[in-house]
């Protein structure tokens, strides 16, 4: 449900910024810590999350759709 993609989201979103700050280091770019910074307007920063949070949404119905039909065939 609406809970789980949301737990999927805040799984994915931490493990891209591990993954940037593991990357970034000896770089000399600050890059993972501008990730954590909060936007002055916060309306761009919430359409941009809702977007992602659509679009993993999706990708997430399509696979069950597909998984789905898979084990309806396999009959």
């Amino acid at each position: 449900g609406a809970r789980f993609v949301h737990m999927m989201y805040c799984l994915a979103r931490y493990v891209m910024i591990e993954v940037m700050k593991k990357l970034s280091v000896g770089t000399g770019i600050p890059f993972a810590k501008a990730v954590m910074w909060r936007p002055k307007h916060m309306y761009p920063a919430k359409v941009r999350h809702r977007v992602a949070y659509n679009k993993l949404l999706q990708i997430l119905q399509q696979e069950d759709f597909l998984l789905k039909e898979y084990k309806k065939k396999a009959q």
